[in-house]
């Protein structure tokens, strides 16, 4: 099994998925950048918001992360795809549990879906990436 370690600072990639390249900027999540954050904000076209499942003590801490995003001016009405990763683990809380933890049926501002992924087995990922691509290509018009 490979280790995978968490995005430290910030990673930018170019990933090209159904005719789109997309400029996916990958930022960390560790507490002590979160407020640079808002400096990625300008032209984004979707937001990817990735979730550790099996880390549930961190649930009400990356909810509130979330609901702050969502506040944000510049990401107004930008679609949102939550990832429920590491669901290849015994531990992993199910994404139906997870959308309604974070209370995401309350969300009417901007369309948005919960995807059960695993970044080890690749399992869901691309269902993700479907979405987005239809959902970029919807507001484009």
């Amino acid at each position: 099994m490979r280790h995978i370690t968490p995005t430290q600072g910030f990673n930018i990639k170019s990933v090209q998925s159904q005719g789109f390249k997309l400029n996916v900027w990958d930022i960390g999540g560790q507490r002590k950048i979160r407020p640079y954050w808002r400096n990625y904000f300008e032209n984004t076209d979707v937001l990817i918001y990735v979730i550790d499942s099996a880390d549930r003590k961190r649930f009400e801490e990356t909810g509130q992360e979330l609901a702050e995003l969502l506040e944000e001016e510049k990401l107004s009405g930008v679609p949102l795809l939550l990832f429920a990763n590491k669901q290849d683990l015994m531990t992993a809380a199910p994404a139906a549990e997870i959308a309604e933890g974070l209370n995401l049926h309350t969300i009417r501002d901007r369309l948005w879906q919960i995807q059960a992924c695993s970044a080890v087995t690749s399992e869901g990922v691309q269902d993700g990436m479907t979405w987005v691509c239809k959902h970029i290509s919807a507001r484009k018009k």
